[in-house]
């Protein structure tokens, strides 16, 4: 709150500006940012149903939307919401009769998959921004490339070294013997690989989940795009992309609630950055936040209360209804 009574000050014609922009609004086109973002968050809630798919468990679009849209609000709620956002899911899974490992399952490949898309439109970005701010490029994707780098090194050393693939293997076992925690943890993700196994799904059924995985942040950029279009300030297009998802990156720290300050910052800076003036870049940056993450916080603890507080009785019987009975008689689609 001092920061943002500081920027309130120093940036004071700035704020006017922004605020001026604001209020001429095209309503028009701010509706297609709406819509934009609706079928952001559509596409977020499709993933895990698809996951749970593959795993030969269908559910309804709907309970899956209104269950996303709730831990968008949790998420959003607190710093590191996140955690308390997939442990929350994780129970309204179990709830609905979901298996425990395919629960868990569900929610790492849907983190992994996010994760990979949005490197996808970093890569994209690199390439649409030309020589514009090299320096705000640089590190993110050397970061990111060292990683990707580093995981690829440790995997083809266990696929092509035995004494390597032993070394890990005696060092894994003793943490178990040492820790009756690590011990658990083990024989969970033993679990986990083997319901992995098990699924076969193939490479087609996880086109689906990637698609969407995808189109959720392709959307949510669009959205941007959309209330830059509403302000009537042009949108660069150039650097837009880039813009977008380095401020996705700083903004998945949640190192506040609902990364506030820090997405404002970040977005606002880099779009100056690459051509805005600071007014339309503060104006647009409050149109997106004002859409993806305002309007969806009290629809999300509406969501929340519902999904939350809806009589366990009916989640049994419901999830008999969508969950084991339907499922695919051969283990999983494209078993």
């Amino acid at each position: 709150m001092a920061a943002a009574v500081m920027v309130a000050v120093s940036r004071w014609h700035e704020l006017v500006e922004a605020f001026r922009l604001i209020a001429g609004v095209r309503l028009a086109e701010m509706a297609v940012a709406v819509v934009c973002e609706a079928l952001s968050i559509t596409c977020f809630a499709a993933v895990p149903r698809q996951l749970l798919w593959v795993g030969g468990v269908q559910w309804r679009m709907r309970r899956m939307t209104a269950i996303a849209v709730a831990a968008n609000a949790v998420a959003g709620a607190l710093p590191g919401g996140a955690a308390f956002s997939a442990a929350w899911v994780f129970r309204q899974l179990r709830r609905r009769g979901v298996e425990q490992v395919l629960a868990a399952t569900v929610l790492v490949l849907a983190g992994v998959l996010s994760a990979v898309s949005l490197f996808v439109l970093l890569v994209v970005g690199m390439f649409t921004v030309g020589s514009a701010g090299p320096g705000a490029v640089v590190r993110p994707v050397v970061g990111v490339l060292a990683l990707a780098l580093g995981t690829g090194a440790v995997v083809f050393c266990l696929s092509r070294f035995t004494g390597f693939r032993r070394a890990v293997r005696r060092t894994w076992t003793g943490a178990g013997l040492r820790s009756g925690r690590i011990q658990k943890a083990q024989h969970a993700l033993v679990r986990l690989v083997d319901q992995v196994r098990d699924v076969q799904p193939g490479f087609r059924p996880w086109l689906w989940p990637l698609s969407f995985a995808l189109l959720n942040w392709v959307f949510d950029a669009a959205c941007l795009a959309a209330c830059l279009w509403a302000l009537g300030t042009g949108v660069p297009w150039h650097g837009l992309l880039l813009a977008y998802t380095l401020t996705q990156i700083s903004g998945s720290l949640r190192l506040t609630p609902g990364s506030l300050g820090v997405v404002e910052a970040s977005l606002a800076a880099l779009l100056v950055l690459y051509g805005l003036g600071p007014g339309a870049a503060i104006a647009a940056t409050l149109l997106y936040r004002a859409v993806s993450y305002w309007a969806l916080q009290p629809l999300g603890w509406v969501c929340w209360f519902a999904v939350t507080f809806r009589a366990d009785h009916k989640d049994r019987a419901d999830g008999g209804r969508h969950g084991h009975e339907v499922q695919n008689p051969r283990g999983g689609r494209g078993t």
